[in-house]
């Protein structure tokens, strides 16, 4: 699930532009920890609880594992806060506590070498399952298939299907942003040059006359947009063209190459998903920008004057790398929460998702672990904007037996925006599978490499439940995992389930509550509230 960028949420095109360009009225930076009520935002109320329920209360620390792209340890907002395994000695060699996995210090990184090479891009599971399903169906007739291996086939054909459809377009994609990007930056410097300023701005496009009618299209798009803040530039639309162009050329170069297959560089035996000591300790890697972000989100130091106030403050983040950009491999996942789980997590994070499994059976097995071991799993629900109760996204709460797993949340994305826009665009829904929303648009977080930045995804509202998750089992250690998870559901802000929105995905009006199993958005203060009461 690393489509966290707007632009990997919705396909580029010309006459779309202006729409996914982010808009530039929004809320403060630290609004997911605001209050629906004092502050007037969409907010978990995180500063009122802190201020009003939680002042002189004592807490316990809470180890949170983060199962992600790998976390910046080193960041000014997390250092302070990150796992330390107490029982490793770093840099030695030796695996001193004994648990299989040499100097983990602040975790695991299941994209790793023992030479120290990492995994940082991969191609989808699509891509993945079509290319093994290729190999043994390609050019057959269905008549001759064995009766066996007819629902085999018919998974052949619908991978294909869906795979030759996702690469047509990603290629169109590219070659007309890549069009586009010629085109605004030719214009840029015309106009810098013609008029001799530093920078294009609406007003400097309002006196350029276009020689011909893309060009004159693609100004009045770009005037469009910089007249929302004239403070903008063309600059800063080349810099999403750029993001975008990135993220196709990464699909077609990456993520839909069939001859693309990184897995040599972490040297295990792939197919062997009962195999768990491979990888290396570093558990920061390259890439690791949405792994940071989403650390921040739960986090954040909030002692210091730096950046911004993560929702718990009293947190110890575990990075466990297994997320690549592309598709998680379920060997990896489930490796993931059992070495979270056995060093001590209490809540996991899980900011990933993707259309194909490939061994369902590893990842169950290890959710099954976690509830047994009281831990809690919050997950995000997707960014393509359907409901899953329809179009399954892995991994999933359900168990291939067909029950459900007791200790997982499903999170949807929730705007600042108030009235029809309140859903976040892209977040999936689904009346049975997502439990609640929580903020997830415009979150403003920790970057990898340091410094801060905006992101959005239902990436950014999962932990956000997380970390309210975190601060329950934090304040109120007695209460299990299964407890905590209904405390979430049973305390959410349901103000807002009445309210008639825009269905992510589509534009019919909808109520809120049809697009979650509450109805409503994560709230800690109340959360709290109903913890004292549980607890007792």
């Amino acid at each position: 699930m690393r489509k966290h960028f707007l632009w990997a949420l919705a396909a580029f095109s010309v006459t779309t532009y202006a729409q996914v360009i982010t808009d530039t009225t929004k809320a403060a930076d630290n609004w997911f920890n605001l209050d629906p009520y004092t502050n007037k935002v969409n907010g978990v109320s995180t500063e009122r609880t802190y201020n009003e329920l939680l002042k002189g209360k004592k807490s316990t620390t809470v180890i949170v594992g983060v199962i992600d792209s790998g976390v910046d340890f080193n960041h000014e907002d997390l250092k302070e806060v990150m796992w330390v395994n107490p029982k490793e000695i770093a840099g030695n060699g030796i695996d001193d506590d004994k648990n299989g996995y040499i100097d983990d210090i602040h975790g695991w990184n299941f994209l790793g070498g023992k030479d120290g090479k990492n995994v940082e891009k991969e191609a989808l599971e699509l891509t993945r399952v079509y290319r093994d399903l290729k190999k043994k169906y390609d050019g057959k007739d269905e008549k001759i298939i064995a009766s066996a291996d007819k629902k085999e086939y018919k998974l052949y054909t619908d991978v294909k299907a869906d795979y030759e459809k996702k690469l047509n377009e990603a290629q169109q994609e590219l070659t007309q942003i890549t069009f586009v990007n010629e085109m605004f930056t030719n214009i840029n410097l015309e106009v810098k040059d013609q008029l001799n300023v530093d920078s294009v701005k609406v007003q400097q496009l309002k006196q350029y006359k276009a020689k011909d009618k893309k060009e004159e299209g693609l100004i009045g798009y770009a005037q469009m947009i910089l007249s929302k803040d004239t403070t903008l530039t063309v600059d800063y639309i080349l810099k999403q063209i750029d993001e975008a162009q990135d993220h196709f050329e990464d699909q077609v170069k990456y993520n839909l190459n069939l001859d693309y297959d990184p897995r040599g560089i972490v040297g295990d035996d792939y197919k062997n998903s009962a195999e768990k000591y491979y990888g290396n300790n570093d558990c920061n890697g390259p890439g690791s920008l949405h792994g940071t972000h989403v650390a921040g989100i739960i986090a954040a130091n909030r002692t210091n004057d730096k950046g911004i106030k993560g929702v718990a403050d009293n947190v110890r983040i575990m990075s466990v790398r297994a997320v690549p950009d592309g598709d998680e491999r379920d060997k990896d996942i489930a490796n993931a929460i059992i070495y979270a789980v056995d060093n001590g997590a209490k809540v996991i994070n899980m900011s990933f998702g993707k259309g194909y499994p490939y061994d369902k059976a590893a990842v169950d097995k290890a959710v099954k672990y976690a509830e047994s071991k009281d831990v809690l799993l919050v997950h995000a629900a997707g960014n393509d904007g359907v409901d899953i109760d329809k179009v399954i996204s892995y991994p999933c709460k359900k168990y291939a037996d067909g029950k459900k797993a007791k200790n997982w949340v499903d999170v949807g994305a929730l705007s600042w925006q108030q009235g029809i826009n309140l859903p976040a665009s892209f977040s999936n829904y689904g009346k049975k599978t997502v439990d609640l929303f929580a903020p997830g648009v415009d979150i403003y977080s920790t970057k990898s490499g340091g410094g801060y930045l905006n992101e959005s995804g239902t990436s950014m509202a999962s932990p956000v439940t997380a970390g309210v998750a975190a601060v329950i089992r934090s304040y109120y250690p007695n209460l299990t995992a299964k407890q905590v998870k209904k405390i979430l559901e049973k305390s959410v802000d349901k103000d807002y389930k009445s309210q008639k929105v825009t269905k992510p995905g589509d534009k019919v009006l909808v109520k809120f509550s049809d697009l979650s199993t509450t109805g409503g958005v994560v709230n800690l203060y109340n959360a709290i509230l109903l913890a004292e009461k549980m607890s007792k």
